[in-house]
């Protein structure tokens, strides 16, 4: 098969391609955008995230922003997916919806050709297995870690019978995920969406915020403006001790990790 008969056959309803037209470059806005016209065609709903595989097993989790022109992802990630892949003016992009938010996407040069080996300078994933997923029950990603290794985290604690995990804040450091691993384990309940919750500050200070659901996974909003006023940076580390009403997460008590 010719590469650029493979490369048409990628494409399907389930997909959807990126070129590059005269004056644009890969981290033109427009480039960020999810089309619409596969949005129509899908039943899925992308309203908050979407994570990028490739050949070699890399893998890129990209959050989503709307306004009126549609919706696009956070130039932050997008940036991040470009580089690592040294996207050049003539590469076709394919991106093939696979399941939820996850995509696989292939990279075809000028000829047609498939890109299937890790670009010269990036090291390719292993094969991930149930070792290598995060807390939230999600696989790992680059610059993407959800939970931290914390000696003694119980030291943290002010209620030591209180639900806890470890995080490392991460560059998309807008929400604070709840992961799958920790909700079973203590049986934590939540709020319905947009429900009030807050955040305790090691000062005693308490930052408003906001339950979200992301694939029917619970999120808090508010976590970047805890972020901001205590100038948290990626891959700072904080224990984070859930305030409970009954079994429902009422507030996340935040303890600032000095290892």
């Amino acid at each position: 098969m010719s590469p650029e008969r493979k490369m048409q056959e990628c494409l399907s309803k389930s997909s959807f391609s990126k070129s590059l037209s005269p004056g644009q470059n890969w981290k033109s806005k427009s480039k960020r955008i999810i089309p619409e016209e596969f949005l129509r065609g899908t039943c899925e709903s992308f309203e908050h995230r979407v994570v990028f595989s490739v050949p070699w097993n890399n893998s890129w989790q990209l959050w989503l922003h709307p306004d009126k022109k549609g919706l696009f992802m956070i130039k932050e990630d997008w940036d991040e997916f470009v580089d690592d892949n040294f996207l050049g003016p003539d590469d076709t992009l394919v991106f093939t919806h696979q399941n939820t938010m996850y995509f696989q996407v292939r990279i075809f040069k000028k000829d047609g050709k498939e890109i299937i080996s890790a670009p010269l300078g990036v090291e390719p994933k292993k094969e991930t297995t149930s070792a290598s997923t995060s807390a939230s029950g999600r696989t790992t990603t680059r610059g993407r870690k959800s939970c931290a290794n914390v000696q003694n985290p119980e030291r943290y604690l002010l209620n030591p019978q209180n639900p806890y995990c470890a995080k490392t804040v991460t560059k998309s450091n807008h929400l604070l995920h709840v992961g799958t691993p920790v909700i079973r384990q203590y049986g934590l309940e939540f709020g319905p969406r947009d429900s009030s919750m807050y955040f305790i500050l090691p000062d005693g200070k308490k930052v408003d915020g906001l339950t979200k659901y992301y694939s029917g996974s619970p999120s808090f909003l508010g976590w970047e403006n805890v972020c901001q006023q205590y100038n948290l940076k990626t891959g700072d580390t904080v224990v984070c001790e859930f305030e409970l009403s009954g079994r429902v997460v009422a507030g996340v008590r935040v303890h600032f990790v000095n290892e």
